[in-house]
């Protein structure tokens, strides 16, 4: 009896996982909106692992140049995945290139998608008025998620009606090379939409990692204060921008020192993530602590910032 017993729980249990498996999304399907340096990457990791891609922007000229982009990107993959073998390179560049179509009405392509990836302008009124448009005309199955490296997802997934289906979907730059997503649940995210999630990041052959709905997630909430750090060391004239790079670059093992990443993440887009900071310290810091973000982002540290960057025509919005 008590062997029919423990055979039954083991079934019930099996049964249950089953099911519970049974119920994730299998993404197969994936519309990105947004055909710049981000979207592009996302499109082409997502149609070189099997999946169907319509990449969204504004105008065909923008979609004309994401699409070359694109292949020129697959060509330099190819060439190192397929070096012996030129010809299946070639075969790689069309078939993945042939799995991505574009539009210029996000609307009209989502009905049949299993998931929506924003990668658009880091604004959030734009952000929610695309979703909001989006969620009319999405299949309830879609899953919403976005690509913003520092806005709150709450407030993103707050307007529309799937707040269960949606999460955060933070890559990196470049997509096709850096392994690594975040990937964020908000209080309202599904389990079954993380576990889809997760499991979509995988079969793109990136390491997710997972995050709750806090300003900067893991990575900018660690850099950005980092970097921050680094432009107070350099204004009290302490070390040169070239020995604090190389300092950090040999010392530390980074690949790039603070002042470099600077340059390319961009000195707007930093601008803009430690704004998000400054707006949400109540979510970030204990009331009491010193080391507040008033202090480690000061005035006078942002007014740098935007200098080098008013530079923009010259300077290129670059250190160096």
């Amino acid at each position: 009896m008590a062997f029919v017993t423990r055979q039954f729980v083991r079934s019930v249990s099996s049964s249950s996982t089953a099911s519970a498996s049974a119920k994730k999304i299998i993404v197969k399907h994936v519309t990105v909106i947004g055909g710049g340096l981000m979207g592009a990457g996302i499109a082409q990791v997502a149609a070189a692992t099997g999946h169907t891609v319509v990449l969204v922007d504004q105008t065909e000229d923008i979609l004309a140049k994401s699409k070359k982009g694109i292949e020129e990107s697959l060509r330099r993959v190819a060439k190192k995945k397929f070096a012996e073998n030129p010809k299946a390179g070639d075969e790689f560049v069309e078939k993945t290139l042939s799995s991505i179509s574009t539009s210029t009405d996000a609307a009209s392509v989502v009905h049949s998608t299993d998931l929506v990836v924003e990668a658009i302008v880091e604004n959030l009124k734009a952000k929610n008025e695309l979703f909001k448009r989006l969620d009319k005309f999405a299949s309830e199955h879609t899953i919403f998620a976005s690509n913003t490296s520092s806005l709150q997802i709450t407030n993103i997934a707050n307007a529309t009606t799937r707040q269960d289906r949606f999460a955060g979907l933070h890559f990196f730059n470049p997509v096709p090379l850096m392994k690594l997503v975040e990937v964020i649940k908000t209080p309202m995210t599904s389990q079954k939409t993380y576990e889809s999630l997760i499991d979509f990041t995988k079969v793109l052959g990136k390491h997710p990692v997972s995050c709750k709905d806090t300003p900067g997630f893991i990575v900018n909430r660690l850099l950005i204060p980092y970097l921050m750090e680094a432009i107070r060391l350099y204004e009290r004239g302490d070390a040169s921008k070239e020995d604090i790079d190389t300092a950090m670059k040999l010392g530390a093992g980074y690949p790039l020192g603070p002042f470099e990443l600077l340059d390319y993440v961009g000195l707007d887009t930093t601008k803009f993530i430690m704004d998000v900071f400054q707006e949400n310290q109540h979510f970030m810091i204990d009331k009491d602590d010193l080391s507040s973000l008033d202090v480690l982002m000061s005035t006078y540290t942002k007014k740098i910032i935007c200098v080098w960057g008013s530079h923009n025509q010259v300077m290129q919005n670059n250190f160096f």
